[in-house]
């Protein structure tokens, strides 16, 4: 199958299908990961409709000192997944296409949520997120948006934008892909040593075993888990273990709480910094 490979907005404008529009946004660097996401998309559009990927590595949602010059572009091998699991085209624009003024003084706030978590790590990267999220969708004009659920936070808050700013188009999470051995997909795990992938099994191990441990509520949950990353480099090396309620990511403080919750960590390993969770019943 091939992929139409486009720049510019005007391009992009040309040839669209009769069916529904599904776009599927990323940095590049792709993986089976963003491959479930685009046969996710695929399916929702199905033959008469469009499947957009947009490959875009947005330079507002990294901060002083982050990795977007080290950030992988891979932009072939993206193309040849992209079209292997069911893309039409690829919007992979350069930064003035999408910043055509520079860069933009009017943006996005992600608001109090925003600043949680990873937006406590990462000052202001939910702010670029949301920015460049709100632009691409008015570029690629989708009737659903498919995201991955590994970045809870940002699904999250995808989710919120849509909802309070009014935006015509559905949010759809997809179930996080996972290697055999528990760790989760990720752009960034090319950068680990044999010694350090080794480390970061620790972080799926703990979410699993706070999942395990969720019949004996909240505090159980958290337990379980730091419990598996003592000792760890990834306990050494983390940033935030906690239990969070999905609708405002804030930390679940009620042992009597009931419903859905995610369990969400993130750690150095070496010189390379992951994120996950997993959704767990209360």
């Amino acid at each position: 199958m091939s992929v139409r490979t486009v720049r510019t907005a005007e391009e992009l404008a040309q040839g669209d299908g009769p069916g529904p529009r599904a776009v599927v946004m990323t940095m590049g660097a792709l993986h089976q990961g963003h491959a479930a996401l685009i046969r996710a998309a695929r399916e929702y559009a199905g033959a008469a409709g469009t499947v957009v990927v947009t490959v875009f590595v947005n330079p507002l949602q990294f901060g002083a000192g982050e990795d977007l010059d080290r950030y992988p572009r891979t932009l072939e091998a993206d193309l040849e997944l992209a079209a292997a699991a069911g893309a039409d085209v690829v919007f992979a624009p350069p930064v003035e296409e999408v910043y055509p003024g520079g860069e933009p003084q009017v943006r996005l706030s992600a608001g109090p949520m925003g600043t949680r978590f990873e937006g406590a790590v990462r000052p202001g990267h939910f702010d670029g997120m949301l920015t460049v999220v709100a632009k691409l969708l008015h570029l690629t004009r989708p009737d659903a948006a498919f995201f991955g659920e590994k970045d809870g936070q940002q699904l999250a808050l995808i989710r919120r934008m849509a909802q309070d700013l009014n935006f015509p188009v559905r949010i759809v999470g997809v179930p996080t892909v996972r290697e055999p051995d528990g760790l989760a997909l990720s752009s960034r795990n090319r950068f680990l040593s044999a010694a350090d992938r080794a480390e970061a099994l620790a972080l799926s191990r703990a979410l699993f075993a706070g999942r395990d441990a969720a019949a004996g509520g909240p505090a159980a949950v958290r337990e379980a888990a730091a419990k598996t990353l003592a000792g760890t480099a990834a306990g050494t090396g983390l940033d935030y273990l906690a239990l969070i309620d999905p609708a405002d990511f804030t930390e679940v403080d009620r042992e009597d709480f009931h419903g859905e919750a995610v369990l969400a960590l993130a750690a150095k390993i070496g010189t390379t910094r992951l994120i996950d969770n997993v959704r767990i019943s209360l």
